[in-house]
């Protein structure tokens, strides 16, 4: 499949100047809830981002994602892999796994997004879980922001990744933007004024 393809056509590849969870800015913004508002199409990228785990041999018990953006992914992904769906919310600015979800020690998990851009609230996902006992075995998104690298890349992660080294991250495309630090942003020396897209936004 052509990810960026089905991203541009979803509508879902938006040009402009955003304000990224991170807190950089950027020409460009991921909306994947264009792309999974189509269950077909949900389902065979879910299943594409499966077979990637499967063969690589990954075992995992369950798959957890970090609300709201990751919801949707997460929950296509632990389908394709017939395993159990969680997730964990924000409560007073903190993570936390609510609604009576429990984890056991022996739990093997995979945090997924629907974006990877540093891994912040990926990472904010796992050290939950992990907090809880079980173990968190590797990372998965539809698309990554090119900040860090997946199981598949010939690049290094940059500095500013949050995952582990040690935990392989699958995704289903690489779109590498430029990220600009606020006081850096060609965009706003010209005088236009950063949008915040998506969960945390608009």
């Amino acid at each position: 499949m052509d990810i960026k393809e089905i991203y541009k056509k979803s509508g879902a590849l938006l040009e402009g100047h955003f304000l990224l969870s991170s807190g950089k800015h950027s020409r460009y913004y991921l909306q994947s809830a264009k792309v999974l508002e189509n269950p077909e199409l949900s389902q065979k990228l879910a299943m594409a981002l499966a077979k990637k785990i499967q063969q690589n041999g990954i075992d995992i018990d369950t798959v957890c994602s970090p609300a709201i953006g990751g919801l949707l992914a997460g929950y296509e992904l632990a389908r394709a892999l017939g395993v159990r769906f969680i997730f964990t919310e924000r409560k007073n600015g903190q993570m936390s796994l609510r609604r009576g979800f429990e984890v056991e020690p022996s739990e093997k998990i995979l945090i997924c997004e629907d974006i990877i851009t540093t891994g912040g609230s990926a990472m904010e996902a796992a050290a939950e879980i992990e907090k809880r006992g079980a173990r968190v075995v590797a990372f998965a998104a539809l698309a990554n922001r090119g900040i860090c690298a997946d199981i598949e890349s010939r690049t290094k992660a940059k500095p500013e990744c949050k995952l582990p080294k040690d935990k392989p991250l699958f995704v289903l495309e690489n779109f590498d933007f430029p990220i600009f630090e606020p006081d850096e942003c060609p965009m706003c020396k010209e005088g236009s004024p950063p949008v915040k897209p998506g969960s945390r936004g608009n």
